[in-house]
């Protein structure tokens, strides 16, 4: 089957999910989550079909744990459906009804996309929360993953398949690219008059590449360069927990820090103990010329590392004079994805949550809860980093738009 009979496929079997009850809707996420239960072990077994080869090319850790599914994470991911399940259904939603001088009343009512297409890395719980978020905003969907979770992506789809199936539903409202090469992604990204939305999941080559080549609309996610700013009024403790946590509690992921400030306010030997964490924890530290002062392990870091998503066991540190400088810092080297400011002192948080320019902004808690699950989204189809359409993890909503609805009493004009 060719990539535009397939893309027909799916753009046919769109019309039963957008006009799909939300009772029926549900069933077929409840269907899914107990298909994935069942064959829980068929698709750990899969995953680690793609680990092994992923391991055997010399794929890097942070990247082995990004693609690698256990029973924790597919209890997660079902958990996730759960949640999506309880969540209102937007689809039909109106809202801004009024009435004008000649009669009509005028209101907009909320509407699937229709049929949304992911491009993404070795993540494949993507495709699971991808598939199930754009169920249930009456979408249907085009996954394409990347060779490296081949396996795990055709068992993922084939037990999604089989429960739309089951509920009476078209299998192709689900449909896995199976050709990972390069001239299939790119005719992907060009399906005009089948896909009404794009977005692209994975890193800042993968995300370039789609808006460069891209013909279809694209709903951009972002990488994540993400800061965690110590200010002068900071509780320490606070500070070493937010940052060890951010750091390291899983440095694969788009919302782990990557850029530690500090302002010069802070004692030595609090950075001296924070520094020392950082590298019993394997953390490998580029720093400023103060940084490297303070600690022997230290490289100097370059003003690319200042900008650079690690997504490893590094990061770069920096002290500042101010909150003035930290938050022009981060405004001009981050990637506007989430950045968190530890501080009692409420003017220098309120300003900090007011003039950082980025889709996350937190006070005094770590910025890996950047995430649809923990936003009490269900899941998330990805985190925006642009301002158009959606911002920041984007759950249902993200994924409908709205039409206007007018009703009349006879009126011409």
């Amino acid at each position: 089957m060719t990539l535009e009979q397939l893309a027909q496929k799916t753009k046919t079997a769109s019309t039963a999910i957008m006009n799909a009850d939300t009772q029926r809707k549900n069933q077929l996420l409840a269907t899914i989550a107990k298909g994935l239960e069942e064959h829980m072990a068929a698709i750990l077994e899969a995953n680690q079909k793609d680990v092994e080869t992923g391991k055997a090319n010399g794929m890097s850790a942070g990247l082995l744990d990004r693609m690698m599914l256990n029973e924790e994470r597919m209890k997660q991911m079902i958990e996730g459906i759960q949640q999506v399940i309880s969540l209102p259904d937007p689809i039909g939603e109106m809202r801004g009804m009024h009435t004008s001088e000649n009669g009509l009343q005028i209101g907009k009512m909320r509407v699937a996309l229709g049929v949304v297409g992911m491009i993404y890395e070795a993540r494949p719980n993507v495709t699971v929360d991808a598939a199930i978020l754009c169920l249930k905003a009456g979408n249907a969907v085009m996954l394409r993953g990347s060779k490296d979770i081949l396996e795990s992506n055709k068992k993922l789809v084939a037990i999604m398949q089989e429960a739309l199936m089951s509920c009476g539903f078209d299998k192709y409202t689900i449909a896995l690219l199976e050709d990972t090469s390069h001239a299939c992604a790119t005719a992907f990204m060009q399906l005009n008059g089948y896909l009404d939305v794009l977005i692209p999941r994975g890193g800042a080559g993968l995300i370039h590449n789609t808006v460069q080549h891209a013909t279809v609309p694209v709903l951009e996610t972002g990488t994540g360069n993400c800061h965690v700013y110590i200010d002068a009024d900071a509780d320490l403790q606070k500070a070493m927990d937010i940052v060890i946590n951010a750091k390291t509690s899983r440095t694969s992921v788009c919302n782990a820090c990557e850029s530690i400030l500090i302002h010069r306010g802070i004692r030595d030997s609090f950075i001296r103990s924070l520094l020392q964490e950082l590298s019993e924890h394997g953390v490998k530290i580029h720093g400023d010329m103060t940084i490297c002062e303070l600690h022997q392990e230290c490289i100097p870091a370059t003003q690319e590392d200042y900008r650079k998503e690690y997504l490893d066991m590094e990061v770069s540190v920096k002290m500042v004079n101010s909150l003035a400088e930290a938050i022009a810092h981060i405004n001009t080297c981050s990637t506007h994805h989430s950045e968190t400011i530890v501080s009692e002192n409420y003017t220098n948080v309120k300003k900090f949550l007011k003039e950082i320019d980025s889709a996350c902004v937190y006070a005094n808690a770590s910025t890996r809860f950047s995430d649809g699950f923990e936003f009490g989204l269900g899941a998330e189809i990805g985190i925006s980093t642009q301002k158009l359409h959606a911002r920041g993890p984007m759950g249902l909503e993200a994924l409908t738009s709205e039409k206007y609805i007018i009703l009349g009493d006879g009126q011409v004009r």
